[in-house]
């Protein structure tokens, strides 16, 4: 694989290695923040690496592989309480929450 390539995968990994390095020892973590996340990543991706995202609980829940939404809601603020990334929930249903991921 050439140089170039290799450097750009390490920069989209990046994200997700330095994730699973800070919560090691983090017992509050559970498989679902670490879904979310993974979702959030994935989401961002798709949209060409913007931060913030924006986006729709449903749209994550469907890659998280979430069927409720108080399980999504109480993930992401875990998230952004512990600090692994940012959440600003815009309570309105027809603008998406905006969430930062710590780069």
């Amino acid at each position: 694989m050439p140089q170039e390539t290799i450097a750009i995968v390490m920069e989209i990994d990046k994200p997700l290695t330095d994730f699973f390095a800070a919560i090691g020892n983090d017992y509050r973590i559970s498989s679902t923040h670490i879904g979310v996340f993974a979702a959030l990543l994935h989401y961002r991706k798709a949209k060409g690496f913007i931060n913030p995202i924006q986006a729709f609980s449903f749209e994550i829940m469907k890659i998280a592989k979430i069927s409720a939404p108080k399980t999504y809601s109480k993930c992401v603020r875990d998230l952004s309480d512990f600090g692994y990334l940012r959440y600003e929930p815009s309570f309105k249903k027809n603008q998406a929450s905006k969430i930062y991921i710590n780069e």
